[in-house]
């Protein structure tokens, strides 16, 4: 059997300190029921700068100037301390600034909803012009508009204020008057991920030396959902996405799963390849403004900067077997089912131990597991504890009652095959792909053979089930064994053995 194969990965952060303020939900609701509030006199005290944004490790981590493992070596609270690395581009991707952010968001606009104030326009086109990703993209941002044009959209019209370093710098428009659905506030968080995402897939691209024209399947997987009051989740970012990236082979569609829905989509994309319907599949998603700022009032409250201060975005792409790359274990997926129940033993069963008692695999026979790479810099201070190592320890407890490892070896089971976490809050982010570019190369040019990628979500949020949801898949290296052409090379051999089955029984007849 020939599995499809990881074959790239591009990440990317965002730094956006004016969209705390004015579009995380936690500082929205905060203005709306308390106006007066000093949780939002003090939060411009807390909001990190962009070189502080740079200097920090969970950041380097996710771009990749650093591995998961270097985080060990810094006591927490990691943003209390100087990264080894400060650049602005890594090995997978980049943390770009609001500014750039901003005329980005200008250029992925189709319908002509951002509008920029001219002079600032004039700044952002210095900038793109110079960036290597987007410099042919300039002529998009078009002269900007009138300051007072603006401010008549925000003011009549009901237009979502854009701010950089505290000044109004432009908008985005509604785009129907009673359409509660194309709001300025939902477009512009659905431009938000458009943006990111796009960041991220170009990253892909460039980063792995890939033919765009090559993607023949885009699938989208973040928590927003784009439409109208006649389909108000119909999509499709993944073909938006697809558009702006220069994918024009490509087609797509969305994939909604709460947190869990990134892992959903790696399944997804590994199957319909494996299966042969498409031969190259990009998973991508972009991030969310509503989680900036989303635990600020106790970052705030314990002295710490606001650490929720960037929009998350990764692409993926999955393909044929090439004989080099890790392959995905299509035949070894976890599934936390309508009947599965909410309990930890019966969750981590579900979605470890089932897949595993498949292939035959014991929970030491992983040697890294991706779950809720959550970073404990974030999740610490507002009372959720250190997420990822939670996950670990109920895997290591998991395997002491299988009888697979000692009582004594769960803590060196938690460092041997855990990592610490180093993704943003921002929902389906940390859900298991952060680790999908290292794993790349630690079962390739590493030591590592195995490694399970874990996606768990919340269906309760939508108020429609009570249910929880989660999902899992065996990643592998790879033993060199190329997609060949019709048939893979077991196939052949089952096919061999079966006719040789039926002479063999066709002769004792005669």
């Amino acid at each position: 059997m020939s599995f499809p194969v990881i074959k790239g990965a591009g990440y990317a952060l965002v730094y956006t300190p004016d969209m705390i303020i004015h579009n995380g939900t936690t500082q929205t609701t905060e203005r709306i029921t308390n106006p007066d509030s000093e949780y939002l006199k003090k939060l411009p005290e807390h909001i990190r700068s962009y070189e502080e944004v740079l200097n920090y490790a969970p950041n380097q981590v996710y771009i990749g100037n650093m591995n998961p493992e270097d985080l060990r070596e810094y006591d927490l609270p990691w943003c209390s301390q100087d990264a080894k690395c400060k650049d602005r581009f890594g090995r997978f991707g980049e943390i770009m600034p609001q500014d750039e952010f901003i005329a980005l968001i200008k250029i992925v606009d189709a319908f002509d909803l951002v509008k920029i104030e001219k002079g600032f326009t004039q700044t952002l086109k210095e900038k793109i012009g110079s960036h290597p990703l987007f410099k042919e993209e300039v002529e998009k941002l078009k002269e900007g508009e009138e300051l007072a044009e603006i401010e008549k959209f925000i003011n009549e019209q009901h237009a979502e204020a854009l701010y950089h370093e505290g000044k109004l710098v432009g908008c985005v428009k509604r785009a129907h008057d009673v359409d509660v659905n194309l709001t300025a506030h939902i477009l512009f968080e659905n431009l938000v991920v458009k943006a990111s995402g796009v960041i991220a897939f170009k990253h892909l691209i460039d980063k792995n030396n890939l033919n765009v024209a090559d993607i023949d399947y885009v699938i989208e997987c973040s928590e927003e959902a784009c439409g109208d009051m006649n389909q108000r989740g119909g999509g499709n970012f993944a073909k938006a996405i697809a558009e702006c990236s220069g994918a024009i082979n490509a087609t797509g569609s969305d994939t909604r799963g709460f947190c869990a829905a990134p892992t959903h989509a790696l399944i997804q994309a590994a199957s319909l390849v494996k299966a042969g319907t498409y031969e190259n599949v990009v998973i991508v998603a972009g991030g969310a403004t509503a989680k900036l700022g989303m635990n600020g009032k106790d970052h705030v409250k314990k002295e710490l900067p606001v650490l929720e201060d960037v929009v998350g975005a990764f692409a993926i792409l999955i393909s044929k077997n090439d004989g080099v790359n890790p392959i995905i274990r299509t035949d070894l997926v976890g599934r936390h089912t309508v009947g599965t129940g909410s309990s930890p033993q019966a969750v981590i069963t579900s979605l470890v131990t089932a897949p595993l008692d498949k292939g035959g695999l014991k929970i030491t026979d992983i040697d890294k597991y991706s779950v809720e790479m959550q970073n404990p810099d974030i999740t610490k201070p507002a009372g959720a504890g250190d997420v990822p190592e939670a996950n670990y320890k109920m895997i290591g407890a998991l395997g002491v009652k299988r009888k697979e490892l000692e009582r004594k070896e769960l803590k060196g089971f938690v460092e041997k095959h855990g990592m610490p976490g180093w993704a943003p809050t921002q929902g389906h982010i940390p859900s298991g792909v952060p680790y999908l570019g290292f794993a790349r190369e630690d079962l390739t040019n590493g030591e590592l053979n195995r490694a399970m990628v874990v996606g768990k979500g919340s269906l309760f949020l939508g108020r429609m089930t009570n249910l929880f949801d989660g999902v899992s898949v065996v990643l592998e290296r790879n033993q060199g064994e190329e997609e060949s052409v019709g048939v893979s090379k077991e196939e052949i051999k089952n096919m061999i053995a079966e006719a040789m089955k039926d002479f063999a029984s066709h002769l004792l007849k005669e």
